[in-house]
């Protein structure tokens, strides 16, 4: 659902940004407090992990394809304000080195992609969880449902920025029931990529879960025929818990991912570009400003094997995007520390 440059006017675009600007500012606030000793080493990860599922695009229906949007899958996993910035970190990649996703439009694409799915995502799997019961199950149950939910809503809020902003005259009711529609079937397969995930992190990790803190109900022994509390375990420290195995099992499937299932996936065009040539709307749609990038279109420019170059910029992204996003996210972090640290405690009592 990457929009290209040229499908909303320049005015829309600059409210997109504008609006997409102050989505990341709040999120940036916001990602304080999500950003603890277990989500700020792997946000940065996951990410790169959303890079690279996205260069798998699995096929739909009727020569069209989909991929991963990955606003439900950060949100559940480091928390709904950090799942923002770790799509748009990917979004900002995407479209500076890789000539994917119009620069002009990024405003539009982290509005879409970013906070609508996120946000939509989360609300939804926060309300599943406090109805179902307390149990991993319902967990990857509610995740699976959120992320079904949120890529048809995007869909939906694309198709009303192009009511607003689009520069083709369209009938409107048609994009959105041709958008919706075949985002219905793409959120099937996120959801399942997004449930699969969530689920192999919890069977691991469960602390390491964001969206499910908290959620854990006591363990219950029989005893005498009657259900009862079993003894608390010792808490281990978070600190004491080491994320180097998560960490690099999760860079290496990012890599395997990017580096060479990326080779197999469906080279039919997606949702947008499906329905954008079949109602008309790309009718003014621009060369990407980066279309020169030695990486544009997920290749290395001069080599002539096609296995090898998608391949290595797959790995050279995702490279990119966990350096990137680590830095965001532990310069967040330290922030965060700085203004609690004891000496700004200490300050604050003083003015007090």
């Amino acid at each position: 659902m990457h929009v290209p440059d040229g499908f909303i006017n320049a005015p829309v675009s600059v409210a997109a940004g504008a609006v997409a600007a102050t989505a990341v500012a709040v999120s940036l606030r916001g990602a304080r407090r999500e950003l603890d000793e277990r989500t700020a080493p792997l946000a940065g990860l996951v990410a790169a992990f959303i890079f690279a599922v996205q260069m798998l695009n699995f096929p739909v229906a009727a020569g069209t394809s989909g991929h991963l949007l990955g606003g439900a899958l950060a949100a559940i996993l480091v928390g709904p304000y950090t799942g923002v910035l770790c799509v748009s970190v990917v979004l900002l990649m995407q479209g500076i080195l890789f000539a994917d996703g119009g620069l002009t439009a990024l405003g539009v694409n982290i509005t879409v992609m970013a906070v609508v799915t996120t946000v939509v995502a989360y609300v939804v799997f926060r309300g599943l969880v406090k109805l179902l019961p307390k149990k991993r199950r319902s967990i990857t149950v509610s995740a699976f449902i959120a992320a079904v939910l949120s890529v048809p809503a995007a869909a939906a809020a694309f198709t009303l920025v192009y009511a607003i902003g689009g520069t083709t005259d369209v009938p409107i009711g048609q994009v959105l029931t041709a958008m919706v529609g075949v985002h219905v079937l793409i959120g099937i397969g996120e959801a399942a990529i997004t449930a699969l995930t969530v689920g192999a992190v919890i069977a691991v990790r469960p602390d390491l879960v964001y969206g499910a803190r908290g959620l854990t109900a006591p363990l219950k022994l029989r005893v005498g025929g009657e259900l009862v509390d079993a003894p608390a375990a010792e808490p281990i420290p978070v600190a004491a818990r080491s994320h180097r195995k998560v960490w690099l099992a999760g860079l290496a499937a990012s890599l395997v991912l990017a580096g060479f299932v990326s080779f197999y996936a469906s080279a039919s065009p997606d949702g947008l570009e499906k329905v954008a040539a079949d109602k008309g709307i790309d009718a003014k749609v621009e060369d990407h400003a980066a279309a020169d990038s030695p990486l544009a279109d997920y290749g290395i420019e001069g080599l002539t094997d096609s296995r090898l170059s998608g391949g290595l910029a797959g790995v050279i992204g995702v490279g990119v995007t966990v350096v990137a996003g680590t830095g965001v996210f532990w310069a967040v972090r330290r922030r965060r520390t700085s203004e609690t640290s004891p000496s700004s405690t200490a300050d604050l009592a003083e003015n007090v």
